[in-house]
């Protein structure tokens, strides 16, 4: 009985700390690098999906990042604050964005990397089929990384 109950708090710890960090990224976020004023422009991300330039796609949250992978994917200290996630999802290679632009030339998008914190939002999209490795030696010259967006509130 004990180890059932147990079990169930353990459940429980890891879906609320999953769903809050969901809910950090959730919302409408202007875009404010350079990048993403050029390319995706402002955003809208919920649990289950993501607007960008006007259409709308399915994404599924596939678990939590570790402190080691946002630093690896976002160039960021390993101590930093902040939570992230990766989805999955599936942007056509035609899908046309602003000014004409694509997330992934001519590959189609499948991979979504997040990291808020606070007011800011960074997303790194993948163009692989297989998930992306989010370490240091693979994030060298990925040629599956399509770009990394910053957005704010």
């Amino acid at each position: 009985m004990k180890c059932l109950t147990l079990g169930c708090a353990l459940l429980f710890c890891f879906l609320s700390c999953s769903l809050s960090a969901v809910a950090q990224e959730a919302g409408y976020w202007r875009a404010s690098s350079t990048t993403s004023k050029s390319i995706t422009g402002d955003i809208a991300l919920t649990d289950q999906k993501i607007s960008l330039n006007f259409s709308t796609y399915w994404i599924a949250q596939i678990r939590s990042l570790t402190p080691a992978e946002l630093s690896a994917a976002f160039g960021l200290d390993a101590n930093a604050p902040g939570t992230g996630n990766l989805y999955r999802l599936n942007i056509p290679s035609d899908k046309k964005l602003l000014h004409k632009n694509t997330l992934c030339g001519g590959e189609d998008t499948q991979w979504l990397a997040t990291y808020s914190t606070g007011r800011t939002l960074h997303l790194a999209f993948f163009s692989t089929s297989k998930m992306p490795a989010l370490n240091p030696e693979a994030m060298t010259n990925n040629p599956d990384l399509c770009g990394v967006f910053e957005y704010q509130r």
